[in-house]
């Protein structure tokens, strides 16, 4: 595939290496918690979206980036053709859409009068503050039929292309970061309408004129993203450079919107690399309120692969997640936050350890706010030990992995509103149902709620009796639920439907207790029991019967 896709291959994180860490002081914490959020979670922790998988049009390749105006997602990638929810490849009702999309958020349809046509992939894609346009980047050189080099626009009210925003960008674009006046960009090019520009430059989103007053330097790698901070005086930059205007910043740095001057960042979040194969690197930013959330790549053994959230005026750290397994983007809905990845260990919250062989989980969520410091050694080269940490939220839908790119993973993408989550990637299943390259999840007042306790995880209960005793001890594993930690259990006995006990106990897949129960009325004879499972929303599962005892 073309650079982007060979510059994020992922693999196996194994190994640590122990490194010169700061600790970070004074920071502040929400108040520890030991249960992960859900769709009816704890008071005082955040709810998540429903693991249910809604019905979504579909694409024949991979989305690299998606963003939000309204209920409408616009998405960018690689791909030739978009189908209805629940078809295959080849449908009748399948259409032409090259390498850019929109649907409605809220029904999951395509948006029949957004039809472009980019003549190669789009790497980026992003709105206009005041939600008017939409700005895409990448590798294409003309759209519609267009010159429009590396960048386009298009107008959200008519879903036009904007033909007078034709700046000419040398080489691909990957990062966008946009005023309603000024379109910031980043990537790996050099000159920008015939100007040297070295990976970053600004134009007039009026003409696509350069903006020669701004003229930062990624001195010595490629951008990957770009933000606005609040107040539109900061740019943050994120990517694979070590140095920014010349000087020291390791991935993630901030520039003056007006002439580019480096503007002070407080946070280390990415380490210094060693080599061209031991290093790590910002792949995308997301701004809410007045944080900035960041997703990293690393390569090499145990290499910072998770997500951190800073400050964005400032760049001071607020908590740096550790886990393992490289994410790609982020998305902040309500208190919590969502990523896309291939997480394997996330030890350092407390949560699901590495595993051999190793599973994968593609999507996550977890706090806005800080409630602890890491529990696991720092990562390679890391800047930080026992630092803030959030909390991982209980929600985990199944992403199956994809193969288009040919980097075997599912979700490179995350967008939003306050209602849905929309994810895009080259995943060709949801939950094991048919879902190709993009899929939404609603919270709990839109959603389905559908999505109950796991069949495959309970086991038909054990029962024996104590010798010269009529009572007879039930023991089974819990299950567990994608987005409902909390389920109730009660035991049955023979074909009664009336539970002889119920309780209630907090599971996770890395993390199935096993409950007893010890029957005391027991009539004399041989006897079945059954466990029955609900969760919060009422979704219900029975086991199998256990051998007879008596």
């Amino acid at each position: 595939m073309r650079a982007l896709l060979r510059q994020r291959r992922a693999g196996v994180r194994a190994g640590l290496a122990a490194s010169a860490t700061l600790t970070l002081a004074g920071a502040s914490f929400m108040p520890a918690t030991t249960a992960g959020a859900d769709t009816v979670p704890a008071t005082g922790t955040p709810p998540t979206v429903s693991a249910d998988p809604l019905p979504t049009w579909q694409v024949n390749g991979v989305v690299w980036s998606m963003t939000t105006v309204g209920t409408t997602v616009y998405a960018t990638g690689n791909f030739t053709k978009a189908r209805p929810p629940g078809t295959a490849t080849g449908n009748a009702k399948e259409v032409t859409r090259n390498n850019i999309l929109a649907f409605d958020l809220t029904t999951g349809n395509l948006i029949t009068s957004f039809a472009h046509s980019l003549n190669g992939q789009g790497l980026r894609i992003v709105a206009s503050p005041d939600g008017k346009r939409v700005y895409v980047g990448g590798e294409f050189t003309e759209v519609d039929g267009k010159v429009h080099n590396r960048l386009a626009a298009f107008d959200t009210a008519t879903g036009k292309l904007v033909d007078a925003f034709a700046p000419k960008v040398g080489n691909i674009v990957r990062g966008i970061a946009a005023t309603n006046s000024t379109v910031y960009f980043g990537g790996n090019f050099f000159n920008v309408n015939g100007k040297s520009r070295t990976r970053l430059a600004a134009v007039h989103a009026s003409t696509g004129a350069n903006i020669d007053t701004w003229r930062p330097v990624a001195n010595d790698n490629e951008v990957y993203a770009l933000a606005m901070a609040p107040g539109n005086e900061r740019v943050l930059i994120g990517g694979r450079f070590q140095q920014l205007n010349g000087a020291a910043h390791v991935g993630i740095g901030a520039v003056n919107t007006t002439n580019g001057a480096s503007l002070p960042w407080t946070s280390r979040p990415i380490p210094t690399r060693q080599d061209s194969r031991r290093f790590s690197y910002v792949t995308d930013l997301f701004v809410d309120g007045d944080t900035v959330y960041g997703s990293a790549d690393g390569e090499g053994g145990h290499w910072f692969d998770g997500r951190f959230a800073a400050k964005a005026a400032t760049g001071d750290l607020v908590w740096l997640d550790n886990c393992y397994g490289a994410t790609y983007g982020m998305f902040a809905q309500g208190q919590a936050v969502y990523s896309v990845s291939h997480a394997h260990d996330c030890s350092s919250l407390g949560a699901f350890p590495e595993t051999r062989p190793t599973t994968w989980h593609r999507a996550l969520a977890e706090t806005k706010a800080a409630t602890g410091t890491d529990q696991a050694p720092p990562g390679s080269n890391s800047n930080y030990r026992n630092q803030p940490i959030p909390s991982l939220l209980h929600w985990f839908p199944t992403l199956s992995q994809g193969t288009f790119t040919k980097q075997y993973q599912a979700a490179w993408s995350v967008t939003g509103n306050d209602n849905y989550v929309a994810m895009g990637g080259e995943f060709p299943k949801v939950n094991g149902k048919a879902q190709q390259g993009l899929v939404r999840f609603a919270v709990k007042g839109k959603a389905p709620n559908k999505t109950g306790p796991v069949k495959a995880d309970l086991a038909a209960p054990t029962a024996s009796k104590a010798w010269m005793s009529s009572q007879i001890k039930v023991s089974w594993k819990t299950t567990w639920d994608q987005d409902n930690e909390s389920l109730t259990y009660e035991v049955l006995r023979d074909a009664e439907t009336k539970p002889l006990t119920t309780i209630k106990k907090d599971s996770s897949f890395w993390v199935r207790p096993t409950l007893t129960f010890t029957d005391t009325t027991a009539p004399s004879g041989k006897h079945t029991y059954r466990i029955r499972v609900k969760d919060a929303l009422g979704n219900t599962l029975t086991s199998a019967a256990s051998p007879s005892v008596g």
